[in-house]
């Protein structure tokens, strides 16, 4: 089928529908494992199934539609209190919704194959536990048979037993030999992606069914001016079943129809109707999806033209997601309370409207608004090179364009921002799967969740986090007599938090474990050759150890960890996103892994400074203050290490340009030379001065990775192209202290040596 059909772009929507429906249900399935659940929660994760499951089966999709029918008759045993929602019913829930997202991954096509043997084992778990833990009713003896009564005998009489008692049962009530179904779509059923041929598809299911469509209240094709809902069914379903099976049928569409259900033999099921006419289900069905016909003279009615008319969905339209089905009663009309079909809302009541967009088209956008951005730093470079005054119209002109091409990226960066909760709320199934498996009892807590980035972080972030929670409880927490003993409670705590800082988005995971052991880390790096045995490292500079290739603290090779990978593969897609990753730990206390990463991997703001002779750009939110010094506020400490004062303390003071090795080697000092202070502030909070010869002035830039087109570079996080065309390096302060750190410790050690 074709990209373009209608039909195809309706099931596309409808996956989509999918991805936001599982992850309702993992949300909800999460709440009851953390015991924050309550009935309403167990709706919601009905809903989100019951939803599929309609979806599914409007498309055909039989494998998936099974096993969601499995999964919600469970989940409505649980909703209507008849089964207990235990650690059991959880981990039954847990393993079905896995399934569930396996069944529509491979609807779409997204996995090769399904794995059908653990499809059928779930369904079958949960089938047992439908089954298990009934009523136990107690065997009692038979009654023996009473003695005959002579007057009975003699006049073939029997007395009608009647017993009061508080205990006495009533006799189970046989379902009716025959429905009688009268059906009537709104518009709002065809707005929906609905077609009644598939509901009707699955009545027949149930057995013999008699279908009398109903045109009275038909317009001839000349007077038709859209699609409307002018069609009602009479069905007489000859076969006796349970009314739940006949309702639930239809409570997908409950709300967009007028449904009445009653026994052949009620006196008010009766649908003779002499401007009906009777329909096959499968010229029905045939009608239904098949291309209409040319339309007909405007005097004749074309029953199947008029079916293909009434079922075709106006608009390709998300399937709507079903409310839970209402408590029967022999009798009743399930969209007496809905709104008429010329009042049925187009968006969710007091809810905003939204679209779905490709996310390829809002990269294209933020292509093209990068190079408008480009384009109008061009244009204002060549109008300031030419001397035009300040107040000329051109000017005003440019700084108008100026804020729109602002206003214009803000928006576009507002479109793709998303909340990181949808990579925290994974986290919680991940937390009690690990626990399970290592024997611990760990509890999640999680903090700004609304936090919002770029969709492209968000996309890459849920990785490095599962490696460090994995890690967390592996390492960082001690078992439950290990905790005792160090005087702690028996439940350990992760904590995953997101915030923003200095213009950048902060992930912290953090645990109240054991600590770093630094000893056994150092050991272990030594006896891999990871460093030498006499290397004089720091406390920091002994965590960082973790990250190298090939580390790792496992005594034996499990599911979670003792492979060598992990952190390390944590820091290079922290790094490969234009972050980094840093370690505070202590021991006896436990660890907290910070994650610093950029908002957008689009644009930045800057300022545009001049070290060694090269154009540098350093960005705005970690600039503190600029200022150019006076005699005597530079002082050398040591070999290589210069300070100034700021404010009535000293800052270190880093030269840019010979860090970066721009400078010449014959270059005089700092004191030798004219330039300017830049107090910048690093990820930990602490602030130091960047030594520039010149400022240019401030620009709003687009990043243009310079790892991927060319190489990493010490102390560079990207690059950008400035408005005459030159490209500029983008500043990574905290690389760039750290870097500068590493070559004055090299200086003193020559020095020394």
């Amino acid at each position: 089928m074709s990209a373009d059909d209608p039909f195809e772009a309706i099931k596309q929507t409808f996956f989509l529908e999918c991805e936001e429906l599982l992850t309702d249900l993992e949300a909800s399935v999460t709440a009851l494992t953390f015991g924050d659940g309550d009935g309403e929660t167990i709706n919601a994760a009905f809903r989100a199934i019951h939803s599929i499951k309609g979806g599914a089966g409007a498309f055909g999709l039989e494998e998936l539609v099974r096993f969601a029918h499995v999964f919600e008759t469970y989940m409505d045993e649980l909703r209507s209190g008849r089964k207990t929602c235990d650690d059991i019913a959880i981990r039954a829930m847990l393993h079905a919704s896995d399934v569930l997202a396996d069944h529509v991954s491979y609807a779409r096509g997204l996995i090769p194959s399904m794995d059908e043997e653990r499809s059928q084992t779930v369904a079958n778990e949960l089938r047992a536990l439908m089954d298990d833990g009934g009523p136990v009713v107690a065997a009692t003896a038979p009654e023996p048979n009473p003695v005959e009564d002579p007057i009975e005998a003699e006049f073939d009489f029997k007395p009608v037993m009647f017993d009061f008692g508080d205990d006495a049962e009533a006799p189970e009530a046989l379902p009716p030999e025959a429905w009688v179904i009268s059906f009537k779509p709104h518009k709002r059923l065809y707005e929906t992606g609905n077609e009644p041929a598939l509901l009707l598809r699955e009545l027949a299911r149930l057995g013999p069914c008699q279908v009398t469509l109903d045109t009275s209240e038909l317009a001839s094709l000349a007077e038709l001016a859209e699609p409307a809902a002018c069609l009602s069914w009479s069905i007489v379903l000859d076969a006796p079943v349970e009314m739940e099976a006949i309702t639930e049928i239809f409570e997908f569409v409950e709300g967009e129809c007028d449904l009445v259900i009653l026994p052949k033999s009620d006196p008010l099921a009766d649908v003779t109707d002499s401007s009906a006419d009777e329909v096959d289900i499968a010229a029905l069905l045939a009608a239904a999806t098949a291309p209409a016909p040319a339309a007909p003279a405007a005097d004749e009615v074309d029953i199947q033209a008029l079916l293909a008319m009434a079922t075709a969905p106006i608009a390709p339209a998300p399937v709507a997601a079903a409310p839970a089905p209402a408590t029967s009663a022999p009798a009743t009309n399930s969209a007496k309370a809905a709104a008429p079909a010329g009042n049925a809302p187009t968006a969710a009541a007091g809810g905003q409207a939204s679209i779905r967009v490709d996310l390829d088209r809002i990269d294209k956008l933020i292509n093209v608004v990068g190079e408008l951005v480009i384009q109008q730093a061009m244009l204002a470079q060549s109008v300031a090179e030419c001397g035009i005054a300040a107040s000329s119209t051109v000017k005003v002109g440019l700084e108008d364009l100026e804020q729109l091409s602002r206003e214009i990226q803000d928006s576009v960066m507002a479109i793709r921002a998303q909340p990181v909760k949808s990579v925290f709320q994974r986290m919680p199934r991940l937390v009690r799967e690990v626990a399970d498996m290592t024997g611990k009892s760990v509890r999640l807590i999680t903090e700004g969740e609304s936090t919002e980035v770029d969709k492209t972080v968000v996309d890459r972030l849920a990785e490095p986090i599962t490696h460090m929670i994995r890690n967390a409880i592996d390492h960082g927490l001690e078992d439950v007599e290990g905790r005792a003993a160090a005087g702690k409670p028996k439940e350990g705590i992760i904590r995953l938090a997101a915030l923003h800082r200095s213009g950048r988005i902060v992930i912290e995971v953090s645990d109240d474990g054991r600590g770093i052991n630094r000893e056994r880390v150092r050991k272990i790096a030594v006896d891999r050759g990871l460093i030498a045995a006499d290397a004089n490292l720091s406390n920091e500079e002994t965590d960082n150890l973790i990250f190298l290739p090939g580390f790792s603290t496992a005594d034996t090779v499990s599911d979670i960890s003792g492979r060598g990978v992990g952190m390390d593969v944590v820091r290079r897609s922290i790094q490969q996103l234009g972050g980094r990753i840093s370690i505070a730990s202590t021991p006896g206390k436990g660890s907290v892994f910070t994650m610093s990463l950029p908002l957008t991997l689009a644009v930045l703001d800057g300022m545009v400074v001049r070290a060694g002779g090269q154009t540098l750009l350093s960005p705005l939110s970690s600039i503190i203050e600029s200022f150019t010094p006076k005699e005597g506020d530079l002082h050398r400490i040591g070999a290589r290490d210069w300070v100034i004062r700021f404010r009535d303390r000293f800052l270190p003071l880093i030269d840019t340009g010979r860090v970066l090795g721009f400078s010449k080697p014959d270059s005089p000092e700092i004191t030798g030379r004219d330039g300017i202070a830049i107090v910048v502030e690093n990820e930990g909070g602490s602030q130091v001065a960047l030594w520039v010869d010149d400022i240019q002035g401030q620009r709003q830039v687009v990043i243009k990775s310079l790892e991927t087109n060319y190489r990493k570079v010490d102390g560079i996080s990207a690059a950008t192209i400035l408005g005459d065309g030159r490209v500029a390096l983008i500043l990574d302060i905290d690389a760039l202290v750290v870097l500068g750190r590493q070559q004055a410790n090299q200086s003193e050690f020559k020095i020394a040596s």
